[in-house]
């Protein structure tokens, strides 16, 4: 019998890969930047069925919000040509198929070999709680570590931006 809360992970997981399939087959920025955000909130969906409530949020507000907004002014901003690529072989097509079908076939193989031991898991247990404790006790220096990088790489996108200010001038 098929539980609702399995029908509701095939329905996610769905979406997630026909968001991302069409995020590499559409042409339009605009139409990509939708099929991100289509997987992004299928997968924070899948986050709330795995009982990480604060995980769900955080994938809604800075992946399907933020960031999605900041590759789509990134891409409009930036001056690209819109030509469209020479369409793809016949052959190519069809390698293509044949190596997702091998993947998926590989996948589907290793999964089904697996074995996993079912071991009591303690849910909705103070989630947010946990990842808190655990990010500003354990993880606290790689947490720093990333911020400093996150903050380079925006003083080093601020002076590539200005570089090609002076350049256009």
């Amino acid at each position: 019998m098929i539980s609702g809360e399995f029908l509701a992970f095939m329905l996610l997981a769905l979406v997630a890969v026909i968001g991302g399939v069409l995020l590499l087959n559409l042409t339009k920025v605009v139409h990509t930047i939708i099929a991100l955000v289509f997987t992004f909130i299928s997968i924070a969906g899948i986050f709330v069925l795995l009982s990480a409530e604060f995980l769900a949020a955080v994938q809604i507000l800075i992946y399907s919000g933020a960031i999605t907004i900041i590759m789509l002014f990134g891409i409009m901003l930036t001056k690209h040509d819109d030509e469209s690529e020479a369409s793809t072989g016949k052959w190519r097509k069809l390698l293509m198929v044949l190596g997702v079908a091998g993947f998926a076939f590989a996948v589907y193989i290793g999964i089904y070999n697996l074995d996993l031991s079912p071991e009591p898991a303690a849910l909705h247990e103070n989630n947010t709680e946990q990842i808190g404790m655990a990010l500003y006790s354990r993880f606290i220096i790689p947490f720093e570590y990333l911020s400093v990088l996150l903050l380079v790489a925006l003083i080093g996108a601020i002076v590539l931006a200005k570089k090609d200010d002076k350049e256009a001038e």
